[in-house]
């Protein structure tokens, strides 16, 4: 124990062995949080939804108001990440956060809402990117190009395959390479900002009644009420500012872990936030006419590009927003590689705790960073076959990242003075007044509205083709994970659980490793 640091007596209080190098510092934590926002990658993705159903003043308010609630959940995960440093995140928080009786079933929700949360959102942020490059194929042909679902679906399949290979490094060029991300993704962004307002004639700048006022609210929604078509504006925020706790899920390799990841992952929400509110003001003050977008292309964002910067110009800036998407992948598998690995660690999974394990060349959970990549490829191929229910699955993520995030919040509130619980804050803490009060229930209210537009239709009439099954599917996985549950999940899972050998039973109870000390820092381990 003596030869432990800080973080990994702060680990084996929470009950666990360290099994990975710390090598991510400061700088290669915050761009990890940085990079799994993504920022203008996420906005080119996402920007078709607000500007095509509430119009562009949509795009503007409904992005700085998501941004601010985003704040408050983004404070929130962080307080709870700092309490809480291992690579379970929220999962293994909410299960910390529950008494007892009712830990084995809160921690099987919430891990697996977090779990499928994310393989979603990592098979969903790639075909974003396979389609971003075909885009710009068809671009760079002027229209003459045909992109087929099988060209997609394949791209797809490769370039998965590229990002689970590039997880297989060790954990220190892991962190070497995700350095560099932050500057690509801010600098990506910067640039598009100062060429697009370079490039576009004042007098072809639009007006500001169009950008903020009555004059940007463009209903084409084909049926749904103005307020409710522009409410739709917060789909791109809310799917840019999500999986905040990829960061937590990285802690056992961050140093300092309990006051670097929360600090990184405040700061990249603020950073996102404001560059993000700038980017979309820029973006609808040189958009053009309304009717001319999506364009060819079927990207407004890359649309608004060409016809500012040319097709050269707008090509040569679509290379780094690209990279940006493509940095999303990098850290989004391997924060949900992580965090199967924490499940599996606390037999959460069906395999006797295999994929709980790290490779000793490594250093690296190689069974599951697999797992997770053939995992993630079935949504993808699953296109080929039903472009719907592919659609659906990819509509997973926001919901089920959220549901997971705001029960850990809310159990926190509820139970932080129950004898089984008894909640000790991290470095990073909002107080016990109001502030830390009123950011937790706003963030927890902000997240249910939200999940509730998620799960509307953005057009009329309803077809198959447009219908959103988001809802139907995150209730549907609560309820097969409840059965699975009661049928079979119990009798390997029983809450997260030590795998402390030397001093501790194998299967002796989560938290139960500590001593009565007065926090984690203290001196009194086992």
């Amino acid at each position: 124990m003596t030869a432990f640091s800080d973080d990994d007596r702060e680990l084996v209080a929470l009950g666990y062995v360290p099994s990975f190098k710390r090598e991510f510092s400061n700088l290669a934590t915050i761009s990890f949080a940085f990079s799994i926002m993504g920022l203008c990658s996420s906005i080119a993705t996402t920007l078709n939804t607000p500007l095509l159903t509430g119009g562009p003043s949509s795009v503007v308010w409904c992005w700085i108001l998501g941004a601010s609630m985003c704040l408050a959940l983004g404070s929130s995960i962080a307080e709870i990440v700092s309490a809480y440093p291992t690579s379970g995140g929220m999962y293994t928080a909410s299960a910390r956060l529950t008494p007892k009786k009712y830990r084995a079933r809160v921690g099987w929700l919430v891990g697996w809402l977090n779990i499928l949360g994310q393989i979603a959102g990592v098979s969903s942020t790639e075909f974003g990117l396979a389609n971003m490059i075909w885009a710009a194929v068809v671009i760079g042909k002027d229209g003459n190009y045909e992109v087929t679902q099988t060209k997609t679906v394949w791209l797809f399949v490769v370039l998965l395959i590229v990002h689970g290979c590039l997880n297989c490094l060790g954990t220190r060029w892991l962190a070497r390479i995700s350095s560099a991300f932050v500057f690509v993704n801010l600098g990506a962004t910067i640039l598009i900002i100062i060429v697009l307002l370079a490039t576009t004639p004042r007098s072809e700048m639009h007006a500001a009644g169009y950008v903020f006022g009555s004059q940007g609210i463009v209903n084409q929604t084909g049926g749904w009420n103005n307020g409710l078509a522009f409410v739709f504006g917060l789909l791109s925020v809310q799917w840019t500012m999500t999986d905040y706790d990829a960061t937590a899920h990285i802690c056992e390799e961050v140093k300092r872990a309990a006051y670097a990841a929360p600090t990184a992952i405040f700061i990249a929400v603020i950073g996102t936030g404001l560059l993000g509110w700038l980017l979309n003001i820029v973006i609808v003050l040189c958009s053009g006419p309304l009717a001319d977008l999506p364009g060819a292309s079927g990207s407004a964002f890359l649309q608004v590009m060409y016809l500012r910067m040319g097709k050269a110009g707008s090509l040569i800036l679509w290379v780094p927003v690209c990279f940006t998407a493509f940095f999303v992948v990098q850290t989004a598998l391997q924060a949900t590689s992580r965090t199967i690995y924490a499940f599996s660690r606390d037999h959460g999974l069906p395999d006797r705790g295999f994929f709980g394990y790290n490779s000793k060349v490594t250093q690296t959970p190689l069974r599951s960073i697999i797992l997770c990549t053939l995992v993630s490829i079935i949504p993808g191929l699953l296109d080929l076959a039903s472009p719907i229910a592919a659609n659906a699955i990819f509509a997973l993520t926001a919901i089920a990242l959220d549901l997971s995030y705001i029960i850990p919040i809310f159990l926190r509130r509820v139970f932080q003075n129950h004898p089984d619980v008894m909640f000790k804050p991290g470095p990073f803490y909002m107080g016990g007044g109001m502030l830390g009060w009123a950011a937790n229930w706003i963030c927890i209210c902000w997240t249910l509205f939200v999940c509730v537009i998620f799960s509307f239709p953005v057009t009329l009439p309803v077809t198959p083709e447009t219908m959103n099954y988001a809802s139907v599917i995150t209730v549907g996985v609560m309820v097969f994970a409840f059965i699975w549950y009661i049928l079979d999940g119990h009798r390997h899972y029983h809450g997260p659980q030590s795998n402390i050998k030397q001093d501790v039973e194998p299967e002796k109870e989560f938290g139960e490793v500590e001593k009565d000390s007065e926090d984690h820092n203290g001196s009194d381990y086992v």
